[in-house]
This record gives structure tokens, sequence and C-alpha cells, in this order.
């Protein structure tokens, strides 16, 4: 399905990417959650003041902090899970066989592991039990220049006060802003990024002083999930903060991209991402927020979600939001604390949609168009031709599906890439290098 960029005529295109060079081809994107409100030109006052909103929590002028396309054309009736806000401070445990555990025990340098709640009955979650739990971990996050401002959501990750979050939102407001973030309890601290990548649309803050009892996330394992599990987003949408919903895992290793834009990236590509796609509300402000199980462990960071893309104004939830799995989030946190940057990995082939023959039928696949010396698909031998079908046992059957999975990988990862050759399928093991000049 051809797909057009949001209030922009042409079909988008990806370039160059870890794959390498590819053929143009319309592409699957989505909106990012955005900060909320968008970052927005500071006016000099007027002479005469204008007149009050209707609406005076909710700021006059938008604008998006990136250029965004719809993923498909979505009936308007399509359910999103129930949805609900729960108080930070009255949330308490409905049943009395779901208990929280404590997490004041020191935790892990980067993350805590300990699951927070235990779900007496996995198939009835107490979501009181867990946004209870998960709360005092998500934070929310305001930008500010004499250009933009704008608002958004973040997941503290250790006690020295890192959080992760969406690069849209800590670079929303342009260089040199003012970032703050504020505590479940109200409490707020000056923040400076500690890095930002964005190639996956991830950033990590620094709290300026952390107090001593900041809270951080359970990390839980995103390739652990199964379609149709239960899970919660908490965040600040539309400047609401500690607003939680809930819904289900609708897909796994969705591809989806989203361009970028002068303001929040300083890279010309667009992210891609093997991305959770769930059904629970996702908006703009959730951007950086979790995602996480019934038992309060962290599996994706929100960050973007789908539109049907008629124009003007931001779009809201309709039922499709994308997380990018914390599994591919923590990997490159762990190395924006360290180096303030991230590496990744790369192919080192060009390549476009196509079908190949499979035994009696056709598949869909990614068929190599170049694979250039030096790199590590030529080192294991793929060829011009091959027809890329699977990473891993994870079907590939697109030139972007390629790109995402293996955008998720890490610099040394190795993977068996599935290919069809001449008619029969091959396994070809090989380790993935580091781009050159990421």
């Amino acid at each position: 399905m051809t797909q057009t960029p949001y209030g922009v005529g042409p079909t988008a295109t990806l370039p160059t990417l870890e794959a390498g060079p590819q053929q143009t081809s319309p592409l699957p994107t989505a909106y990012p959650a955005p900060a909320y409100p968008p970052p927005q030109p500071t006016m000099p006052p007027a002479t005469t003041p204008p007149p009050a909103p209707s609406h005076p929590d909710r700021p006059r002028g938008t604008r998006r902090i990136a250029e965004l396309a719809t993923v498909a054309v979505l009936a308007a009736g399509l359910a999103s899970g129930g949805t609900y806000a729960v108080s930070r401070t009255s949330a308490t445990t409905a049943s009395g066989t779901t208990t929280t555990q404590s997490q004041n025990a020191n935790p892990a340098p980067a993350a805590n592991p300990v699951a927070p709640v235990i779900q007496a009955n996995g198939s009835t979650p107490d979501w009181a039990a867990t946004a209870k739990a998960v709360s005092p971990s998500v934070v929310a996050i305001k930008v500010s220049s004499a250009q933009a401002e704008g608002e958004g959501s973040g997941v503290i990750l250790d006690k020295a006060g890192h959080v992760i979050t969406n690069n849209h939102v800590a670079t929303g407001a342009g260089s040199n802003a003012t970032i703050t973030v504020t505590l479940d309890d109200g409490r707020t601290y000056a923040a400076t990024i500690a890095g930002t990548d964005p190639s996956t649309d991830l950033a990590v803050l620094t709290l300026t002083s952390p107090p001593s009892d900041l809270v951080p996330i359970s990390i839980g394992d995103s390739d652990a999930l199964t379609v149709g599990q239960q899970v919660m987003a908490v965040g600040n949408p539309l400047g609401l903060a500690g607003t939680v919903t809930t819904g289900i895992v609708s897909a796994l290793n969705r591809p989806v991209t989203t361009g970028s834009d002068s303001t929040s990236r300083t890279s010309s590509d667009p992210v891609v991402t093997n991305a959770i796609q769930t059904s629970a509300a996702i908006n703009p402000g959730n951007s950086g927020g979790a995602l996480v199980t019934a038992n309060g462990q962290l599996v994706g960071i929100n960050s973007a979600i789908a539109s049907l893309g008629s124009s003007g104004g931001q779009s809201g939830s309709i039922g499709i939001g994308f997380a990018i799995p914390v599994k591919e989030a923590k990997a490159i946190a762990d190395q924006l604390i360290a180096t303030g940057s991230a590496k990744h990995a790369y192919l080192g082939v060009s390549s476009a949609d196509g079908t190949v023959a499979d035994g009696t039928a056709q598949r869909a696949a990614a068929l190599l168009k170049t694979v250039a010396s030096g790199t590590p698909a030529a080192a294991a031998g793929l060829r011009t031709g091959d027809a890329v079908v699977a990473i891993d046992g994870k079907r590939v059957d697109s030139s972007l599906s390629l790109v995402a999975a293996i955008r998720e990988r890490q610099v040394g990862d190795t993977v068996t890439v599935t290919v069809i050759r001449d008619g029969q399928r091959q396994d070809i093991s090989m380790a993935l290098a580091a781009r050159p000049g990421a």
C-alpha cells in the first residue's frame, strides 16, 4: 500500500541505512508520539493582550516535532485497550492476593531487575497495583528555549539519575534548551543531556543533584513478549502526568520508520524500529514513557503513533501505537551513559522489495542488489541476487524489515541470515561490525 507523509504529497522513501543503499519504494511510516505541546516559537508580547483561550491549560499553537506519515488506511472504529487515569497518590492494591515488592534494596547500577508486582491472576491483572509500582519510575520532562518548548515523558534507569527518553523529546526545543524533570511525587530537578542517538530516537538525561530515593524501573525481557499479552503505557500525555492506559501487544517485530526534521534530530536518516505494536492508548506527550507488563517490568519505550493522516493539527490515539523494545533501548542507553554516543551494526548491502519462489509458493523478501566488499555481508558470503527471508528465524519480507532487523542488533552480535539462492534455502552466519562513521 502506498503511504504518503502527513500533510505532504510525495511517497516516502527510505535513504541509506545499516543495510546499505536501497532502491526507493513506498514505506510504512508512523508519527512519532511528539512531546506536548510541540515546540512553539516564542512570540514578543502584543500591545493588546489576546483573549483568553477556551482551554487555558492547552497552548494555542501547535507545531510538529517531526515530519510524519501514515502507516495504513485504518478503520475509525479500531478499538484500543481500556484507558483510564490512576491518581498517583491514591492508587491502592485492589486484591489482597496481588503483592508489590520493595524496591528500596540497592539495585544493579544500570537498572532494577526485580519485578515489582506479582500478579495473582495473569488473565485479569490488578492494574492498580501495577500503576502504583511503576509510576514512581516514570517522569514528566519539560524542555524550553527562546525558540520553542514542549513536554514529554521519561523512565528512571538508575540511582545515579539517568533517565531514558526519546531524542525528539530531549532535543525538541533546539540547542541550549533548559530541561526539567518532574518526579511522580511532584519534585522537579534540572537535567542535562548525557547523550543522544537520532538513528533510534533515543536519548538519556542526567538529573542535576538527583535525590537518594529515586526508584529505577525494573527491566523486563522484550524478547519474551507474545502477541495478545496485556501491557500498560505510563507517561505524560497532553501534559497529564501520571496517566496510565492499558491494552495488548498487537504485533511484534513491526518495521516502522519515522522521518527526521531539523528541530528534533541532527541526522538526515529516518528512525527505523523493529517495534512493539500496542493497542494501549499513546498520545502526544507519551513519547519516552514506559510500556510495562502486568508485573511492572519495562518492555518498551513509547515513541510513535499511527494516524489516519488528515491534514492539520496533532493526531491522537487510534489504537495503534509503537514502542522501541527495551532490549534495544537499554543497549543504546548504556552506550549513551558511557560515551555520549552509540555505535550501530550493519551488513553492508543494498536491497529492494521483491518476491522469490519458495518451493511451490511465492514469498516476499529483501532482494540484495549489491554487496559491498570489506563488509560483514561480503565476509560471510552473501551475494547479489540473494533473497533474504529471515534473520535469526524471524521473517524478513521487505527491505525495510531487513534494516529494522539489523538496527535492533548490537555491534559484535552473531546473526543467522536465511537466504533463498538458486531456489534453495541457506542459513549463513555472520558477525556484525560497526557501521563506518557511526
